[in-house]
């Protein structure tokens, strides 16, 4: 079974890999209404952190309200990503991603998957991949150097691919664990090429969370999505991608 798993896995990776633009496409746009409208950074690390906590399906608007207070309270903690870190892991003692996402785990309001996807939308924004419109710091690390790691921020959509692979009972902390494994060799920035699972993963799922399929193209949870490209050309390209490679990964 494990090497089944893994088998799986390298095929998906590799799906992902020869098929970035549609994610990219995507999460620029995502990024662009985020930020845009906010010229100073102060307000664009503002905005992307509302946006991201208002992804949970239950804010915890109290405790959430607690951490917005004490960041705004401190305006220095926004001027540079080094700040930021400080602010929010100050027993850290290296200021990098890793040390960024258990900070934020550590914040009232803030759990491991909206954490995950904070920190990667951070790396996102500096890697060099998207407009340099959308910076925000200076001083964020443009590569994950040894030592350092990203966390796929897995949700609902991801678990459900995860089990569709193996039939086992996957969470974000199984899924993390697995793709971190040595063996593989997934670390470091390879890991946000397995974020772009979350959009093969939701345009292909259909149902509720007890009663989930994920065997077709969803063109109503594509459409649903403000940021997707809705021209036909490429719609029926990502059909045929569905059809003919990533659902057959799965048989």
């Amino acid at each position: 079974m494990e090497n089944k798993l893994k088998n799986k896995l390298g095929k998906l990776f590799e799906f992902l890999k020869e098929n970035r633009k549609f994610n990219k496409e995507f999460h620029e746009r995502s990024y662009k209404q985020i930020l845009s409208p906010y010229p100073d950074k102060r307000e664009r690390i503002m905005s992307l952190l509302y946006h991201i906590a208002n992804t949970q399906s239950q804010p915890k608007i109290d405790k959430l309200a607690e951490f917005y207070k004490k960041i705004l309270k401190d305006e220095n903690s926004l001027n540079s990503f080094t700040d930021f870190v400080k602010k929010v892991n100050s027993k850290s003692d290296k200021i990098n991603f890793k040390n960024l996402y258990e900070g934020m785990l550590s914040q009232d309001g803030w759990g491991p998957k909206t954490s995950a996807l904070f920190v990667k939308s951070i790396f996102h924004l500096h890697s060099g991949r998207f407009s340099n419109d959308l910076r925000i710091w200076d001083d964020v690390p443009r590569t994950i150097i040894e030592g350092d790691t990203l966390y796929l921020p897995v949700d609902s959509v991801i678990i459900e691919v995860f089990h569709k692979l193996d039939g086992a009972n996957w969470s974000f902390k199984k899924v993390n664990d697995e793709l971190q494994k040595e063996e593989y060799g997934y670390s470091g920035d390879k890991i946000e090429i397995w974020d772009d699972l979350w959009f093969w993963g939701f345009i292909s799922q259909k149902g509720g969370e007890t009663n989930r399929e994920s065997n077709c193209f969803n063109e109503n949870k594509y459409w649903a999505l403000r940021e997707t490209d809705k021209n036909e050309e490429n719609i029926e390209l990502i059909k045929t991608k569905l059809k003919e490679e990533y659902l057959k990964i799965f048989e």
